[in-house]
């Protein structure tokens, strides 16, 4: 019994000292490659930086782009909470679906998501790769948000899926000019203005209620 006691006592240490390490390596990770870019950062670097031994990073995520795929998978999932929250505050569909995007393009601006996900994450990744973890995280709430349009009747009747696709596309394509664009306010507010004309253009009539959200 004391030594049972005493395994339950030492497992909870080893679990809370996995995830501070691996907390300390995706923080380190994360400034590094957004100031330095995914080929300029070395593992030695990474290790030393947290603190940590090249083993830990190793055991918990198999290498640097392991690590890199765990910091770009995080920045996904904060980016659809984000989408979500500000969606939920919206009460019909139209209004969520503009919010949406809008709440979308918002994150593509900032510097954290744009170097991860929109620069660096095709050349750690790879294209395949990146196109499949980007749309396992937002295509679902894309599809769903199309879904809801199409059920209410708010956009021209079209398979969910192609819709959520083609939209899909169209806002990656724009996310990705902004990333690299020399003026990324004017890049944000122009991407912003076409992303609301391409959904309205698949609405059956002029939508009324427009402005933006």
């Amino acid at each position: 019994m004391w030594y049972a006691l005493r395994m339950d006592s030492v497992t909870p240490r080893r679990e809370m000292y996995a995830a501070t390490t691996r907390r300390a390596l995706m923080e380190t990770a994360l400034r590094m490659f957004v100031d330095s870019g995914y080929l300029a950062v070395a593992a030695e670097d990474l290790v030393r930086a947290a603190g940590l031994s090249r083993g830990a990073l190793y055991h918990h995520f198999g290498g640097k782009q392991g690590l890199f795929q765990a910091v770009f998978e995080e920045q996904e999932e904060l980016a659809v909470l984000r989408i979500r929250n500000a969606m939920a505050a919206r009460t019909d569909p139209w209004r969520q679906a503009l919010t949406g995007m809008e709440t979308f393009l918002d994150v593509c601006a900032e510097r954290d998501y744009r170097e991860i996900v929109l620069l660096q994450g095709p050349i750690a990744l790879g294209w395949r790769r990146w196109r499949e973890l980007d749309q396992r995280h937002l295509g679902g709430l894309l599809t769903a948000g199309t879904k809801a349009l199409v059920d209410a009747g708010l956009i021209q009747e079209h398979p969910a899926e192609m819709i959520a696709a083609a939209i899909y596309g169209g806002l990656t394509e724009l996310s990705l000019i902004m990333a690299e664009a020399d003026d990324p306010a004017t890049a944000r507010r122009d991407a912003g203005r076409l992303a609301r004309n391409l959904l309205t253009g698949l609405a059956p009539n002029p939508h009324p209620d427009d402005e933006r959200p």
